[in-house]
């Protein structure tokens, strides 16, 4: 169960930082955009949190 739950939050960290990117950062570099998505992806929500405090503008 719990397992599941975390599932969950990582997931929902994940398709936040895709749904940030791509509406509020829209004059990020397409690369950019790319590797924040990537280590969004692989980092779960460390990636979101890194994504929050180091690439959001």
């Amino acid at each position: 169960m719990l397992y599941n739950i975390w599932g969950l939050i990582v997931l929902a960290s994940f398709i936040w930082v895709v749904y940030d990117i791509f509406t509020n950062n829209k004059g990020l570099d397409p690369i950019k955009k790319a590797l924040w998505i990537i280590v969004a992806f692989l980092f779960g929500i460390l990636g979101a949190a890194a994504y929050y405090f180091l690439g959001k503008k």
